[in-house]
């Protein structure tokens, strides 16, 4: 007898998720409103999940352009969550200059590599073969390509010759150089960028296709030469700092920011007056920021299936008192208190699933279109899927219980006489 228990409590299972699901089925349209209550909850929870682990795929993408052991200082926050009243302290601020980038090459004794950067906007590309517009162009000097994990793939990266006379050179991307040089090599050759003859130096490698777009399509230059050409007027700069290793890392970031502080003539009692960020810190950040709307999210979705669970067990009662006399049938036959039970119990954990199954797999393709609308890859929280399906049993466990025990308990002469 000891070894049919198991095989005994599985017929138990199935039978009671038979029957569950029959009384469900017989009456359609007072589960599916009971339901909904479920759906709608499990649903807000995963839609907004899905949607965080969206832009969280496309912040962790779009921030992977920093090598290993980089970190960046400028003067506005790379990503800004929270205060708008925060943007006039930082235009306050004094711009990231040459001078400073100067400083922290010349300084920074921790660092291996310190590179000087400027985002130029977009120009047009015009060779003898092909016209490109909208192309990034980025004035940078010869420590920038180690920090930004560049490798030519043919001719040569800058050089300190080439920034300190501000040579008319310049290094494209490996997709640009397809576009208008398709016939060859474009090293040597000459083109046009915003009406400005420059010679191609080198090709950068490919590193492909990003959630921003392609990462390939831009145009190196020295930076004294962006700026004679396009920045004096704004010179607001990036610098790029590589740390020799992990375990010097955090003593190059404060070496660099002393540095800074003292070109830019910052008061000890006051605070930095730019930004240092890093990929990893971004996304600690952009991870504080969800985590508060995740807690916000859940609680709303608590109240909601806390309102889900009482309807459940309003119609539970309803649903037991419908059935009296099928419970006394089925107590007069052999049927034990356990049975009844487990019967109601397993009816509202079916209503409960089925819910919560619908309201994952709606929030899955909401939470979805904005991946659509970025044009990235979707995203499926199958954490929160699991959470959220095991919430759904917990919710029909417990107002389910109620109503099972009340059937259980009913008489089942007076069950039998009921009409």
């Amino acid at each position: 007898m000891k070894f049919h228990k198991p095989t005994l409590l599985l017929a138990e299972i199935r039978e009671s998720l038979s029957m569950a699901l029959s009384a469900i089925a017989a009456h359609k349209l007072r589960s599916a409103l009971t339901l909904l209550g479920v759906l709608i909850g499990v649903f807000s929870i995963i839609v907004v999940m899905t949607a965080m682990r969206v832009l969280k795929n496309f912040v962790e993408s779009n921030l992977s352009q920093l090598g290993g052991q980089t970190f960046a200082i400028q003067r506005w926050p790379q990503v800004q969550f929270g205060n708008d009243n925060d943007w006039e302290k930082y235009w306050r601020r004094k711009p990231i200059s040459l001078a400073n980038g100067r400083a922290v090459e010349e300084k920074a004794t921790l660092a291996a590599s310190v590179g000087i950067e400027g985002d130029f906007w977009q120009g047009t590309v015009q060779t003898r073969f092909q016209k490109k517009p909208n192309v990034k162009i980025l004035g940078e000097t010869p420590g920038s390509f180690p920090a930004h994990e560049w490798l030519i793939e043919d001719g040569r990266a800058l050089t300190d010759g080439d920034v300190d006379s501000a040579r008319n050179v310049c290094i494209i991307g490996s997709s640009l150089a397809k576009t208008v040089f398709p016939l060859g090599t474009p090293v040597g050759e000459s083109l046009k960028l915003n009406g400005i003859n420059y010679v191609v130096i080198g090709v950068i490698a490919p590193k492909g296709s990003s959630l921003a777009g392609d990462q390939d399509n831009f145009a190196v230059i020295p930076v004294t030469t962006a700026l004679n050409r396009y920045g004096r007027w704004w010179e607001d700069l990036t610098i790029l700092v590589q740390a020799r290793d992990a375990a010097s890392y955090d003593d190059c970031v404060e070496q660099v920011r002393g540095i800074m502080r003292t070109a830019r003539k910052v008061a000890p009692d006051q605070p930095d007056d730019f930004e240092l960020y890093s990929n990893d810190s971004l996304i600690e950040q952009f991870n504080k920021f969800t985590r508060s709307v995740r807690i916000g999210v859940t609680i709303v979705s608590s109240i909601a299936l806390l309102a889900a669970g009482i309807g459940i067990m309003n119609i539970m009662l309803v649903s037991v008192t419908e059935r009296t006399r099928e419970i006394g049938i089925r107590r007069a036959v052999g049927a034990k208190k356990r049975n009844v039970m487990a019967q109601f119990i397993m009816e509202a954990i079916v209503l409960c699933e089925i819910g919560g199954v619908i309201g994952v797999g709606f929030g899955i393709v909401g939470g979805n279109l904005l991946a659509l609308f970025m044009k990235v890859p979707p995203a499926i929280p199958f954490d929160w899927i699991v959470l959220g399906l095991l919430i759904c049993s917990v919710v029909g466990i417990v107002f389910g219980t109620y109503p099972a025990w009340k059937a259980a308990n009913l008489d089942p002469i007076d069950s039998l006489r009921y009409e």
